[in-house]
């Protein structure tokens, strides 16, 4: 069984494709982070999978579904996007 399904997911702001065909598959009960350098498109990810942005091709699915088609979705999947907001005027080495 597969919790989180991304398959061939592209995603472009105009001209510039900043996510080129990503794929990858998630089992259920895994925590799992993205880590990656400036740019990258590890939040770009996380916000397509949330279903916050819409990919210019490819799925990403929970469960199967899209994420905004589940039923009470912030149940089944927990997101941190934005670590200053959670532990503002922390450092990693705090």
């Amino acid at each position: 069984m597969t919790a989180i399904e991304v398959h061939e997911l592209t995603k472009e702001y105009g001209a510039r494709r900043v996510l080129d065909g990503l794929t990858f598959s998630l089992a259920p009960g895994r925590i799992t982070g993205f880590l990656g350098p400036n740019g990258s498109g590890k939040s770009t990810t996380l916000r397509l999978l949330l279903g916050l942005a819409r990919p210019t091709s490819g799925t990403a699915l929970v469960d199967g579904r899209p994420y905004p088609a589940l039923t009470a979705p912030l149940r089944r999947v927990g997101a941190l996007l934005d670590a200053d907001a959670a532990h503002p005027r922390r450092s990693a080495r705090d």
